[in-house]
């Protein structure tokens, strides 16, 4: 697919947006839906609109004229065309669409990067996130907020280190995004494994059993009756979660209960486009 053809499909799907007719912890890190909207062609494009340019992102281009749409579409784009060759693929497509999703990761990133680099030098080092992070409270043997901070900070001096990939106790962006945001990188998953079992194992036997994974999410508060959806989670843990009928959750139980395996949506919706978007189906350079 050529990527005049791609910017032809997205301006289109842009200029068509709209025109046709008791709390639960969340432990699970499922891939988000690329949009809340329905995902049918045949009534309007604002899937593809909102998975795209991600949600935040499409709202803006709502309110631009279809020449400036065209125009920023055009933009994103080349920057999609990874090798420049004039075509979009399916992967650089998925990359892309992967990126939008997860714009907010990235900003979340570079606002916290401005102020833990203290020192200007493109890198973050334990000791100036620990500074920045710490400071003075490490000091407060008895903090009014009752939290025990020295075990937060080697709970996250171990994280860091498990991002730092090449040892030096100084993060490159990559690698401080990892520490930030674990659940999104391959290599940082058994800490997310980890700190999850320590959250709720309160009884320190290396395991969650079927109490301590209830009170995780529920607490009974006096009330003698549970919750549909508590009973439910009880049932969850005795049919699923524990998968060697032990009557509780080892390490690699609860990476399957916090980190399925998902459906791809992102790789689903680019081989969508890819297909929408090349009109011969022949793949053939700009001319």
């Amino acid at each position: 697919m050529s990527t005049l053809e791609l910017l032809l499909f997205l301006w289109l799907s842009v200029g068509c947006v709209g025109s046709k007719p008791t709390e639960k912890k969340e432990r699970v890190h499922h891939e988000a839906p690329l949009s809340d909207r329905a995902h049918d062609d045949a009534q309007s494009f604002d899937y593809d609109h909102d998975a795209f340019l991600g949600a935040d992102e499409a709202k803006t281009f709502d309110q631009l004229t279809p020449e400036e749409s065209k125009e920023r579409l055009g933009k994103i784009v080349v920057k999609i065309d990874g090798d420049k060759d004039g075509f979009v693929t399916v992967e650089e497509l998925k990359e892309w669409i992967k990126f939008a999703q997860k714009r907010w990761i990235y900003e979340d990133v570079e606002r916290q990067w401005k102020g833990h680099d203290l020192n200007g030098d493109g890198a973050v080092s334990w000791d100036e996130y620990r500074n920045a992070t710490y400071g003075s409270v490490l000091d407060d043997p008895d903090p009014d907020d009752g939290f025990n901070y020295k075990q937060m900070m080697v709970r996250d001096e171990r994280r860091f280190k498990m991002a730092d990939r090449d040892g030096d106790m100084a993060a490159t962006k990559e690698e401080f995004t990892a520490f930030l945001h674990p659940e999104e990188y391959d290599y940082m998953k058994d800490i997310v494994v980890q700190e999850t079992m320590e959250d709720i194992d309160k009884n320190g036997d290396g395991f969650i059993d079927l109490e301590e994974y209830i009170g995780d999410m529920y607490s009974h508060d006096g009330d003698a009756d549970e919750p549909e959806w508590v009973k439910t989670e009880r049932e969850q843990f005795v049919e699923f979660r524990d998968k060697n009928r032990d009557g509780k959750m080892d390490k690699e139980e609860t990476r399957d209960w916090i980190l399925p395996s998902d459906y791809d949506h992102a790789e689903a919706e680019a081989r969508h486009l890819v297909y929408e978007s090349d009109q011969d189906k022949v793949r053939h350079p700009i001319t």
